[in-house]
């Protein structure tokens, strides 16, 4: 029997995920719609907690306004990065000219950005329950409790990385990042998630061995993360064709980015064959209901789904629609794949001669 406290925890750490995910698929849409500084400032949105909806809202010089406070915050960070010893990013930092644009106000994009802010906040919330709710573990499984604070500290370094975001004019490198960190969070999440859920449930036994099944699923998990880093770099890619063709001639952006699409074309394809492998094994060694089969069912429809939002993305100009279902889609990919390697993970072999 599951302690009620305990099942809040598990109820509470699942609707984290899902709401995480749909952070992502917001922070997707933010960056499809080109509203990454629909808001200039940071954590509010032009000095006000409930941005404006119309230009006359807003004081005559915010464009000034704006552009120098991020040059002073950029300065401020830039000298973290000299610290740290990283002076090349610091002066790339330093000497980015795009940071001294303006940004025109737009109510689409402001209200886009602001939502995503919300779904930021609400997770932040979310998490703060999660730890809270943890302490009913301290004694029988202390690393939730532990892990739990971890992605709290995780979120509010990824909140400060969000500022530096709108600071540095989506710098591509901290966009990166900060796409890296969602995917720590989100595993930090499947792991307690699944540890509390294992606590009360027999240890699966099957009769054939896991080893190599392990270290395929392993190996699928990292190629997905090369395969969302590869994406990212993409998207990066494709702003920058935009820009210098002025937003013109859509059609073309995706052949003037150069090899790099073609290593991010080339690597899903060694995820579609690494997946299909994993699906045949999974379901030649689990049965039933067994939660590996089904986790390695709603996998392959996932993973069809992100083959069909690539293949859009790549024949039709890039609808903005494609590319945040995309990059949910990718995200969810990578977490029911790290589910599934915790899975057959815990799991034991039958020995046949004992």
């Amino acid at each position: 029997m599951v302690p009620k406290s305990e099942k809040r925890f598990i109820r509470l750490n699942l609707i984290t995920i899902v709401v995480t995910l749909l952070l992502i698929l917001a922070g997707g849409i933010v960056r499809s719609t080109g509203s990454g500084m629909g808001c200039p400032d940071w954590p509010k949105c032009f000095d006000q907690y409930v941005p404006p909806t119309s230009a006359s809202q807003l004081p005559a010089d915010y464009k000034e306004k704006y552009v120098a406070e991020r040059v002073v915050k950029n300065e401020r960070f830039a000298k973290t990065l000299d610290k740290l010893g990283k002076g090349h990013l610091a002066d790339s930092i330093r000497h980015d000219e795009s940071i001294l644009q303006p940004e025109t106000f737009n109510v689409a994009k402001t209200w886009t950005e602001y939502l995503n802010r919300l779904m930021g906040a609400a997770t932040g919330f979310l998490l703060v329950g999660l730890v809270i709710y943890s302490f009913t573990y301290r004694k029988t499984a202390k690393r939730i409790v532990v892990l739990s604070w971890v992605n709290l500290v995780v979120v509010a370094f990824q909140a400060w990385l969000g500022s530096i975001v709108v600071s540095t004019n989506l710098v591509p490198w901290i966009v990166t990042v900060h796409m890296l960190l969602a995917l720590v969070i989100l595993a930090i999440l499947v792991y307690t998630y699944n540890y509390a859920q294992q606590m009360h449930k027999a240890v699966t036994i099957v009769m054939a061995k896991v080893v190599w099944l392990k270290v395929l699923i392993f190996l699928a998990i990292v190629v997905s993360v090369l395969q969302i880093v590869l994406g990212t770099e993409v998207r990066e890619a494709v702003d920058a064709v935009s820009k210098a063709l002025m937003y013109n001639d859509r059609e073309s952006w995706l052949t003037r980015v150069g090899k790099i699409f073609s290593y991010h074309r080339d690597s899903a394809m060694v995820v579609l064959i690494l997946n299909i492998i994993i699906y045949k094994l999974v379901k030649d060694r689990f049965n039933g209901k067994a939660t590996a089969l089904m986790v390695a069912n709603s996998i392959a429809v996932v993973l069809i789904i992100q083959i069909v939002t690539g293949l859009i993305l790549s024949n039709f100009a890039l609808p903005p629609y494609a590319q945040a279902l995309h990059i949910l889609f990718s995200t969810l990919l990578f977490s029911l794949q790290y589910y599934l390697f915790l899975l057959v993970y815990k799991t034991d072999t039958y020995n046949q001669e004992h």
